[in-house]
């Protein structure tokens, strides 16, 4: 399975990330890929970029080395009633809305209420995907959540970045994906690169999936065009559209 769109990239922007959307776009370019998400930390990270970061994503081109380049963020879920760090007028304009829970932004407490703060954020209409959620740290009901993404036409991540620097997170994630694959909820398989090297290095995410034979249509940034499809289908969200509307 070759995945030629990548869904979750950092920068500069995010300062614990090493390399410009240029480097990024670059990179993507050489390794046969078909385009990038610029998802930098939204602002309750310590190290994130201020709120202008995002409303000024409209100087960006939509296309760069080649590369489709599409803008967004990746929001931290703030509570238990999923709030998130950035204003509702601004999320409409981004093309792509990760939201994570980070310790950082986010007051640890049990199952329950985790499973609160994600179903909020899954029925929240302007997140698109779901990011690294097999963290241990911050379980949820596994079924009822990934069920309730699908009916919702949320996806979930899987995320590359995680099998290297959140190892005790592996288990999670292969229950995550075995429970997509359950419910025919669709997922993308994401770099969450902080150095350019990392774009589209999905190596360990795909293995996982290989060994649970998960269907490739319910990879849904494949290629961009399916990416496209899905976010103008399921999501209802014409990508691109916003950006010359921020301000």
């Amino acid at each position: 399975m070759r995945i030629r769109f990548d869904t979750h990239t950092h920068t500069i922007a995010s300062t614990h990330a090493y390399s410009t959307v240029s480097e990024n776009a670059s990179f993507a370019a050489k390794t046969g890929m078909e385009g990038i998400a610029v998802t930098d930390h939204a602002p309750a990270m310590p190290d994130a970029p201020h709120e202008w970061h995002f409303r000024n994503l409209k100087n960006l081109p939509t296309e760069l080395f080649g590369q489709k380049l599409l803008v967004g963020a990746e929001l931290n879920i703030l509570d238990l009633n999923g709030n998130v760090d950035l204003e509702d007028w601004l999320l409409d304009k981004l093309d792509v809305v990760n939201a994570s829970i980070h310790r950082q932004a986010y007051r640890d407490c049990g199952v329950k209420d985790h499973t609160a703060a994600y179903e909020a954020a899954v029925k929240n209409p302007r997140i698109d995907i779901i990011c690294h959620s097999g963290t241990p740290d911050f379980k949820y009901d596994y079924e009822y959540i990934i069920k309730l993404a699908g009916e919702y036409n949320k996806l979930i991540e899987i995320n590359n970045h995680t099998f290297f620097v959140r190892s005790s997170s592996v288990p999670n994630c292969k229950r995550i994906a075995e429970l997509c694959k359950k419910h025919g909820t669709g997922i993308v398989v994401s770099s969450d690169a902080h150095f350019y090297m990392d774009i589209g290095n999905y190596s360990k995410a795909l293995e996982m999936l290989y060994e649970i034979d998960f269907p490739e249509e319910l990879v849904m940034n494949r290629t961009y065009e399916s990416f496209r499809e899905f976010m103008e289908g399921a999501r209802g969200k014409k990508l691109g559209s916003g950006r010359l509307e921020m301000c």
